[in-house]
């Protein structure tokens, strides 16, 4: 699979160095808490690339750090949709991230090809279904992500397929999901981050 129209490799923009200099005691608590989110992995390449604008990265954290970690939806699901809308946008950082996180959380290794197949058409298949590779909810929720991550708008019956699995709560965690990994693969890409932006390994 093609990931990217860029060459470079380097990112596009310099890494904040390893030992983050800060100006003052609020931007050395929000260094803190970042740090404390990422615990013994320590920064990523995504956190230095942010960290150039120490109150975009406070929300970035923020925000990612409660679609992470506080919604209700179980860690398969969240896992597959980020992994699905890493696919889609050739994000190569964002999956070797979290593929291994969806494994982790007792998705099977030897069927994460599925989330490579290239539309929700196919991914809304009997065929997956009668493989046991995905439930029904699960293939709802990924058709759901195609049409945000690929069209933006969702046609009606993708979304009522949607509501038949899930409620309110869910639909809007789901929502919140796939919308925020979209923003981080866009961010990862563009500025080819960890330098992965050209290579061709995304989902593979």
């Amino acid at each position: 699979m093609y990931i990217g129209a860029t060459h470079s490799r380097i990112m596009r923009v310099p890494y904040v160095p390893e030992d983050v200099p800060v100006q003052n005691q609020t931007e050395s608590d929000i260094l803190a808490r970042i740090v404390e989110r990422r615990g013994s992995h320590g920064l990523l390449p995504l956190d230095r690339a942010l960290l150039h604008s120490v109150f975009i990265a406070d929300g970035w954290n923020t925000f990612l750090g409660s679609i992470r970690t506080k919604t209700s939806l179980h860690s398969i699901l969240s896992e597959l949709l980020i992994c699905r809308v890493a696919v889609l946008n050739k994000a190569s950082f964002e999956w070797d991230h979290h593929a291994p996180l969806l494994v982790e959380a007792g998705f099977p290794s030897d069927a994460l090809h599925v989330l490579k197949l290239d539309t929700f058409e196919k991914l809304d298949s009997p065929d997956l279904q009668g493989e046991q590779l995905l439930s029904a909810s699960q293939l709802a929720a990924l058709a759901y992500a195609d049409q945000m991550t690929l069209s933006v708008q969702v046609g009606d019956d993708v979304f009522e397929k949607l509501k038949q699995h899930y409620n309110t709560r869910e639909i809007v965690e789901i929502t919140a999901t796939v919308s925020a990994y979209n923003c981080v693969s866009r961010f990862l890409v563009a500025l080819d981050v960890d330098e992965r932006a050209g290579k061709t390994d995304a989902g593979k």
